[in-house]
């Protein structure tokens, strides 16, 4: 969401709704927005838990302390919940390193990275090379591609997997919340297939961050703590997985 009212009044919704994890990044230009709309809801800062991330440009031994003093001006905040890396891009390493001497001067709680899937080897920089392992990675993760590899992966690191586009995002079309077997399982539970969605990524253990600027549907994505999904709901959803990903953007590119 764009800095400015937009922002700032759909963080208010979402934590007048109930919602105590916000997640954003420099990238998004709106954490002037998310400061404000914390302090403006009245619920005390310590109640919720904030997450956002650094861009490329801000990595590096020098530079990413400076970045972190800048993003904590930017919130109006003194310490920041988790700061992911955005991207596996530039120094990276020398990121991580000044991001664990943010974690040492309290200015940051925990540490993640962010879209370090394209292979191992940028993974295993930072979980096997880095003095603090990361709390959380976040990647595309939706039921059509579960990154079952990756939730192995993570389960052996004791690393939480937090998915973004967890509705299958804008590039979709929609697509997933239109699936058959998800709406009739959605039918059985009356409930709307996005909350079934939600749901089966809250009961896979995932962390899920579903983004929307429209009341009804912040409302809607959190009615999700009523009723449980079935072992076989959960058996049916998890056979829909062919890996198959909506944001297909590759490293070269991302890099270029």
């Amino acid at each position: 969401l764009p800095e400015g009212d937009v922002s700032k009044n759909a963080v208010l919704t979402a934590l007048k709704k109930g919602y105590r994890h916000i997640d954003t990044a420099h990238a998004y230009g709106n954490e002037r927005s998310v400061g404000q709309a914390v302090r403006e809801s009245g619920v005390p800062r310590e109640e919720i838990w904030i997450t956002s991330k650094l861009w490329p440009n801000e990595y590096g031994e020098g530079k990413t302390l400076a970045a972190i003093d800048k993003m904590l001006r930017r919130f109006g905040f003194d310490y920041i919940d988790l700061v992911y890396l955005h991207q596996p891009v530039g120094d990276y390493i020398g990121g991580w390193k000044e991001l664990e001497e943010a974690v040492r001067q309290g200015k940051v709680r925990s540490i993640g990275i962010s879209n370090f899937d394209y292979n191992d080897e940028m993974f295993s920089a930072i979980v096997d090379g880095m003095q603090i392992k990361p709390a959380a990675m976040q990647i595309e993760c939706h039921p059509y591609a579960q990154r079952k590899y990756w939730q192995e992966k993570l389960n052996a690191h004791s690393i939480v997997l937090e998915s973004w586009f967890p509705l299958g995002g804008r590039e979709s079309g929609g697509e997933i919340l239109r699936d058959p077997i998800i709406n009739q399982i959605a039918m059985a539970h009356g409930k709307t297939a996005a909350q079934i969605i939600i749901r089966w990524h809250i009961q896979e253990g995932f962390s899920v961050i579903p983004g929307t600027d429209n009341p009804d549907y912040i409302e809607e994505n959190i009615n999700v703590f009523d009723f449980e999904l079935s072992g076989e709901d959960m058996a049916v959803i998890r056979a829909l997985d062919s890996e198959r990903r909506f944001f297909n953007m590759t490293y070269e590119q991302i890099v270029n």
